[in-house]
């Protein structure tokens, strides 16, 4: 080794070498995750065309059984470990069947989730808005199986079009960021994961929330990432407190949400303004749209809130939440998301 090399090898200091160290392996790892959805929409296009084929033929269930075991014979003679049984080839043919009649831009969506999601969905919903709409969120969210399953029988669908949303972002935000505001809003939120047992204060709400803070971003919805909680405002000399606070990709923009255990009060619209209006002017950076607040109630008066958001002029939104889905399945939903999250840690 010449001395010029081995004096380069000296000058990395242990800090330095962790950092290459742990630049490489993230770069691997994402690599690796890169090349498995590459994979994996690489089969799920193949399914499709198998799928696609049987269906051109006309072949049904029945009088099809005989030359669908005789396909799955000979495929498996060439291809033994691709899993085209029988079952499978019915079950890419009504894959086919599925979504042919769907957008490309739900197609293609369907392409980036694994076989197991597709045939969840496939044999358990029927109406093609719900369809749209779980496969959009599993995408989004990375949902499990499991997760996916629970967020099904918990009917998160109907729930998301039962009630209207309540804000004023129509004429608070500029243009270009109405639709992805609105998308990232739900007009309930379910807060079943704490498993309250007895009534709480809005500090041990929030509080609960911070300690589960993974599940409560995951019912937030998409591009969410958490700052801080009971976030620190100054204004002259004077200390101002946001419950908590995140920022979210979709939109570009802070969002601030304020927790509170009783019924909307018309006045919370007014403080809610005022935080954001202290965040655009301490916080907010160049290129980011302005802050959005969330004011999540135990309850709500629908008619009270429309006419409070009116002589609002921040963007400012108005939800309430539950504590349990409708058939109380949201502990296993959490089980389920912890067991998936250490195999995928594992497989890495």
């Amino acid at each position: 080794m010449s001395p010029i090399t081995q004096k380069t090898e000296t000058q990395l200091s242990s800090e330095q070498y962790r950092d290459l160290l742990s630049k490489i392996l993230l770069n691997i790892k994402s690599t690796r995750i890169s090349m498995a959805r590459r994979m994996n929409t690489a089969v799920i296009e193949l399914y499709w065309n198998i799928g696609k084929s049987i269906s051109e033929r006309k072949i049904e269930e029945g009088y099809g059984s005989t030359l669908i075991k005789r396909l799955s014979t000979d495929l498996k003679k060439e291809f033994p470990q691709m899993g085209l049984s029988p079952r499978n080839l019915w079950d890419m043919k009504r894959f086919y069947e599925r979504f042919e009649h769907f957008p490309a831009k739900v197609r293609q969506l369907v392409a980036l989730l694994p076989w197991g999601h597709i045939l969840l969905i496939i044999n358990k919903l029927q109406e093609d808005k719900a369809v749209e709409y779980y496969i959009q969120q599993a995408v989004e969210m990375g949902w499990s199986r499991n997760v996916l399953l629970n967020f099904i029988k918990a009917d998160a669908y109907g729930h998301s079009v039962e009630l209207p949303k309540l804000h004023n972002f129509d004429k608070a935000l500029p243009e270009h960021i109405q639709e992805q505001a609105n998308e990232i809003l739900k007009s309930r939120y379910n807060l079943a994961f704490l498993e309250v047992q007895q009534p709480l204060k809005e500090l041990e709400l929030e509080k609960k929330l911070v300690e589960k803070i993974k599940f409560f971003i995951l019912e937030l919805g998409k591009g969410f990432s958490f700052i801080g909680n009971q976030y620190r405002l100054t204004l002259n000399d004077k200390e101002y407190f946001i419950d908590m606070l995140f920022f979210n990709r979709c939109t570009r923009s802070l969002v601030a949400i304020e927790l509170k255990i009783g019924d909307f009060q018309p006045e919370y619209v007014s403080k809610m303004g005022f935080y954001l209006s202290l965040l655009d002017k301490n916080m907010r950076m160049e290129g980011e749209n302005p802050s959005i607040g969330i004011i999540l109630c135990a309850d709500k008066d629908n008619d009270e809130v429309e006419i409070a958001l009116q002589t609002a002029v921040a963007p400012v939104a108005v939800a309430d939440y539950q504590f349990c889905f409708p058939d109380k399945e949201i502990k296993q939903l959490i089980i389920d998301t912890l067991n998936t999250d250490k195999q995928q840690k594992k497989r890495i």
